[in-house]
């Protein structure tokens, strides 16, 4: 799921943000040691944190139908994995390293989720919507500095791309046979087929005298 996501970033900035530009899109971590060997325009798509999206976790099961309309079977819900990608700009001037930033940024902002036609594999096959934000501010508990500080690199501009991957739930419940109109009804020796609605009715005693 993660690499079908990273294929689907990287589509979305050559084939949108960036078309025609012929900047490589790398999604190699941003250390000193990788910038020392760029020699080309970059794009650095790099994923440095993966946690689930609590937020979209829900208990409720999912009916699926056969070809006549019945419940054939019950599957749990899929669960969320917010995929959180550091994006940053490599060129040999800062003006040129803006410009693509922006070009990405306007891009980026345009979309609520990634579009289908750069899903591919299970990701896609699950036909669920896969929610995506750009430039939000980092939870108190990740700081972008802490991100470059672990890199061992110095802090550069960067867009925070963060997208919650759907997770096939797995799951799978059989759904029991549908309920039939009428009901079998036993009275003493005899039996009859009963609605659902039909009701018992007793006669009123006869008063005596």
């Amino acid at each position: 799921m993660i690499h079908e996501i990273d294929d689907a970033l990287r589509r979305l900035v050559r084939d949108r943000a960036l078309p025609g530009s012929g900047v490589d899109i790398v999604l190699e971590a941003p250390t000193k040691e990788w910038a020392a060997r760029r020699n080309a325009p970059t794009v650095n798509v790099y994923l440095y944190d993966i946690r689930e999206d609590l937020r979209r976790r829900s208990r409720a099961l999912l009916n699926e139908y056969d070809e006549q309309g019945q419940v054939a079977r019950r599957v749990a819900p899929p669960r969320y994995v917010k995929l959180s990608y550091l994006v940053t700009a490599w060129t040999q001037r800062p003006e040129d390293e803006h410009r693509l930033l922006s070009s990405l940024l306007l891009c980026l902002l345009r979309l609520d989720a990634l579009p289908r036609d750069v899903l591919t594999g299970s990701v896609a096959a699950l036909g669920m919507p896969v929610p995506m934000t750009v430039a939000l501010p980092p939870p108190e508990d990740r700081a972008f500095a802490d991100v470059w500080t672990a890199l061992g690199g110095e802090l550069k501009p960067s867009l925070d791309v963060v997208v919650s991957a759907p997770v096939d739930g797995g799951e799978v419940m059989a759904a029991g046979p549908p309920a039939r109109e009428g009901a079998a009804v036993e009275v003493g020796d005899r039996t009859r087929a009963a609605s659902t609605a039909d009701r018992v009715r007793r006669r009123p005693a006869r008063a005596e005298g």
